[in-house]
């Protein structure tokens, strides 16, 4: 099949007829940008237009909810952008519900993230709030021309609780202790020690850590 006649078979399917089947064919192919290949045998398009073929057919109906395996999975990163702000449309008047270990696509799409692990609920609450547990949020982080001297300056302030130095690209990453804000305190460190910083950021919190943090006793846990 090409992706006219499987849409054509799809709406078969679903019962549609009539101006509503033409509105709803008309609707996903140009939604998902499939013009140019109606007429290509579906085997020899790319994974991209492989992804956007299964979409249209998801959506022909118009569901009022959908859910979507890792559906940014293997596209490069302007089919990515293409279908993250298909998802971003429609979720406008639709309940969309996406499983993913990707979670750059949580950041990018969703406005509620949901952790399980061995089938258990271990979280669920929005992307941000995630992050903020993160031991992350509101660490500094920064690149110096002496990694071990603004290393050994950073630990005169009395608020950060640990500095770490990544062995591979010498980043500096200082943690403050809970409840502490570090970043203006390091600024004036910085500036009349007159340590050279190439690059110095204020971490929002990582969601791959936390989701770490949540999942790995509970692994852990199981395996013992």
């Amino acid at each position: 099949m090409n992706p006219g006649t499987f849409l054509e078979f799809v709406a078969d399917l679903r019962g549609l007829a009539g101006e509503q089947r033409r509105r709803r064919l008309a609707d996903v192919i140009e939604r998902l940008h499939l013009e140019n290949v109606l007429k290509q045998p579906i085997e020899t398009l790319s994974k991209g237009f492989k992804r956007r073929v299964g979409l249209a057919q998801a959506i022909l109906h118009d569901p009022p909810a959908l859910i979507l395996d890792e559906p940014t999975d293997g596209l490069d990163p302007n089919q990515k952008h293409e279908v993250r702000t298909l998802i971003n449309a429609m979720a406008r008047d639709k309940i969309i519900v996406i499983s993913t270990h990707i979670l750059e696509e949580v950041h990018a799409v969703c406005n509620r993230a949901i952790i399980i692990a061995g089938g258990k609920l271990l979280a669920d609450a929005t992307p941000a709030e995630l992050e903020m547990r993160s031991r992350y949020h509101q660490a500094v982080s920064m690149t110096a021309a002496d990694a071990e001297a603004a290393r050994e300056a950073l630990s005169r302030i009395d608020d950060i609780e640990a500095i770490e130095i990544d062995p591979q690209d010498q980043r500096i990453t200082a943690f403050p202790r809970r409840g502490k804000a570090i970043f203006p305190a390091i600024t004036e460190l910085l500036r009349t020690q007159g340590i050279a910083v190439s690059e110095l950021q204020l971490e929002a919190g990582r969601l791959d850590e936390e989701f770490r943090a949540i999942t790995q006793p509970h692994i852990k846990g199981a395996r013992a």
